[in-house]
């Protein structure tokens, strides 16, 4: 027996087809928020766990087991570290603590490394990772994508004499490797891509694509030609009223001068006059 031509076996392979697509779809919608709670969690008890190991008395209050007290305890005891740091003795305390980490061999090395990068990060005048380009690597035609983390400086900098930008190229699926490119700025593609699509494209090994806001980007730039040249329009119209009225004041000046003059000129005629008939 054909069994295309069984409705009910046509029935069963399309509702069991159904739920499919939806148990795929429940895994698609819940996945990411399972594994942010379960991130979070697991951060927020490991904090709560070295906090409290220092605190004994933060384990239970009122017979209650609260979760979040460490992470809350620790942000307060950092920022007050970060306080403390910002004065006089702090400075002279950091300073004692960094001389003797930089006599020992091995710490010297990971404190030194690790300070330059969380400097680097964290200061607000720092470009690093918030441009995305395109580089032509290993070889012409071949394309990766990475992150910009500066303009190239130093030695690299005096003995290659370009203007060059560094670039981080990030490996799939752990982005944390990679390799660091110094480019020159002319032969890198700067992309409107955001540093998080970015990041999506790299982990998923292209199969998550972001959407070309390249549209978007081409029309914010022609709106803000626009606005541009309304405003030089303007300031264009502002400059030629402006000289407008100072002419009309000089037209107003010049005929008050010549009404003046005219005035003068009678006044001294009719002196004459008088001057003449009393003679």
């Amino acid at each position: 027996m054909n069994a295309k031509g069984n409705p009910s076996t046509t029935r069963k392979s399309g509702f069991f087809g159904r739920l499919r697509s939806w148990f795929f779809t429940g895994i698609l919608v819940t996945a990411p928020v399972l594994l942010t709670v379960y991130i979070t969690w697991a951060a927020i008890q490991l904090i709560d766990g070295q906090v409290v190991s220092l605190l004994p008395v933060l384990k239970d209050w009122n017979g209650l087991q609260i979760p979040g007290v460490g992470l809350v305890i620790g942000v307060v005891l950092i920022t007050l570290i970060g306080a403390v740091a910002a004065g006089f003795m702090g400075r002279w305390i950091i300073r004692l603590g960094e001389s003797m980490l930089n006599r020992m061999p091995v710490v010297r090395t990971i404190y030194g490394a690790s300070k330059q990068i969380l400097e680097t990060i964290i200061s607000s005048q720092s470009d690093a990772f918030r441009e995305v380009v395109l580089v032509e690597y290993p070889r012409r035609e071949l394309w990766v994508i990475g992150f910009v983390t500066g303009g190239t400086k130093g030695e690299v900098r005096r003995l290659v004499d370009k203007d060059m930008v560094n670039v981080f190229v990030p490996t799939t699926p752990n982005p944390t490797s990679g390799f660091l490119l110094f480019c020159p700025r002319s032969e890198v593609i700067f992309m409107e891509m955001s540093v998080e699509e970015a990041v999506k494209l790299v982990v998923s090994g292209g199969i998550v694509t972001p959407p070309d806001g390249g549209t978007s980007a081409s029309a914010r730039k022609a709106a803000k030609k626009v606005t541009a040249k309304k405003a030089v329009a303007k300031k264009g119209t502002a400059k030629k009223s402006a000289a407008k009225k100072v002419t009309a004041k000089k037209a107003v000046a010049k005929k008050g001068t010549a009404k003046k003059a005219v005035t003068k000129k009678a006044v001294t005629k009719k002196a004459a006059a008088k001057k003449a008939t009393t003679s």
